[in-house]
Parts: structure tokens; sequence; C-alpha cells
């Protein structure tokens, strides 16, 4: 896939009062596809990661070595908001949000809200949680795209990939500049998130 193209054709906001990072995009998919992408167990075990738990509204899921939290809504195949926990600190919310634009483009908006502590926000910026969703939905992208994911560990030690995060930590950068931050903060934190998630492209 397109590099610029993916990175380019999201919108990226973050939060002026408060950390939080807010995506959206279009999708050349019919919306029942993408809400079945998103929620379906075989389907996120495909391009994100295995999840258990009870998949209803006030029960609790799990992802496979990442977060879990509780289902605050769900109304399909529009939208899924939940608490996002891992470890011992405070949970965040996510909030997805699908519209269809027509029969086959379903416009995706995705907020996360009260994420990390100061420091940790400080020192690498909203790319450190902005970045993260990106790669995630490049994998949804992919998914609804119909390729084949199944060997995610090894992009990852690709220039491909290392050119995909260069480009989110920049994108991020620009919407941070544009919640008020300096062009030094920005940039600086930028750098962290880049190094943090593709270490041999800094």
């Amino acid at each position: 896939m397109d590099i610029a193209d993916i990175i380019n054709k999201a919108h990226r906001e973050v939060g002026k009062s408060a950390p939080s990072v807010l995506i959206r995009r279009e999708y050349p998919a019919a919306v029942d596809d993408v809400w079945e992408a998103c929620t379906e167990p075989e389907r996120l075990r495909r391009w994100f990661l295995p999840v258990s738990g009870e998949l209803r509204l006030g029960g609790r899921y799990q992802l496979e070595g990442n977060a879990g939290g509780e289902i605050l809504h769900c109304a399909p195949p529009k939208l899924l908001h939940l608490t996002w926990g891992m470890g011992d600190g405070p949970a965040s919310e996510v909030r997805l949000t699908l519209t269809a634009i027509d029969a086959d483009t379903t416009e995706l908006e995705l907020e996360h809200q009260r994420v990390g502590d100061p420091e940790f926000w400080a020192k690498y910026g909203p790319g450190s949680v902005g970045t993260g969703w990106d790669l995630i939905l490049y994998g949804l992208a992919a998914d609804l795209a119909g390729s084949d994911l199944s060997d995610r560990e090894s992009w990852t030690r690709t220039q491909e990939y290392a050119e995909f995060v260069r480009a989110s930590t920049r994108a991020w950068a620009s919407a941070h500049e544009a919640a008020g931050a300096s062009t030094e903060q920005a940039r600086s934190a930028a750098g962290e998130t880049l190094r943090f998630f593709a270490p041999h492209a800094s």
C-alpha cells in the first residue's frame, strides 16, 4: 500500500485541554464490513490481536499482550466506546465511530481520550499514542483490501515500516503544533516517538 496515501488521507487532531488524539479517515468498504473487522474476534485476530472476554455491553475484554477494559457503549454498526487500560495505571477511553458515506465507503473516526501520564506525554507527545493507532489502522486497511498480515513481525524490521513510522510521527508533530505546542517541542517529541517505534530508522 502507498504509505504517503495512507498517512496524508487521515485527519489528525490533538487535544488542547487534555491529552487525547483523534484520527479520521475513509475506507473503500461498506460500513458493515468495517464494523465486522473491528469487532469480530476472528477478524481482529487477522489484522490486530487475539481478543478474549465477555464481548458484550458491560462486559470486559482483553487484547492478547496489550490493553483490556470494559465495553461502555456498543451500537452496531456505528459506535463502540470502551475503556483502555494497561498495567496498574489509570484507564483511558477509546471511542470508535463509523459513518456510511455511501454503500461502499465508510468514514472511521477514532478518539483516544486521557492518554498517558503528564511526564510521558511531555516526552513523547501525541505520536506515542497516535503512531500506534496509525500502525493499527494500517492493518485494518490491509485486511479490508484482502492483504495477508500473518507476518507482521517481519514487517517491523523493513525499510517500509521505518518510513511509515517516520511519516506518522511527522504528521502527529504537525497536529501537535496545531494544538499549541512549539515547533521545538513537537519535533523533539516526534523524534522520541520515532526512536521508540523504529529505533533502526532514527
